[in-house]
């Protein structure tokens, strides 16, 4: 099992959703989080100068079956990029165990 970290815009929020239930993840959660990014310039908008040094992203934690993994990342990758600095990261790491606590059940078929 793999859990998948994502930090991406909230702009694209909905549109990553769409893409994991497209591919059948149906199960994650999220978080509205501030960060500190690479982008040192602020932005101008209609005449006002707004600070980038504070960032508002969406924090993705999901959990797949290792044959989900690639999947899950492309459908991240594609439906979260703008092609613009500050599209945000995904981190993979290796998840040991996983148990169902209405059943106790445990290993993959808990993600189902």
């Amino acid at each position: 099992m793999k859990k998948i970290e994502a930090i991406i815009r909230k702009s694209k929020f909905s549109a990553v959703k769409g893409a994991l239930h497209d591919v059948g993840v149906n199960f994650f959660s999220y978080w509205d989080v501030t960060g500190l990014g690479n982008e040192k310039e602020g932005h101008v908008y209609r005449g006002i100068s707004y600070s980038t040094s504070d960032i508002q992203r969406r924090y993705l934690s999901i959990v797949v079956n290792d044959d989900f993994e690639d999947v899950t990342i492309k459908a991240i990758l594609e439906s979260g990029a703008t092609g613009d600095v500050g599209d945000g990261k995904i981190f993979i790491s290796n998840i040991e165990e996983c148990y169902r606590i209405r059943t106790g059940e445990k290993g993959g078929n808990t993600l189902k």
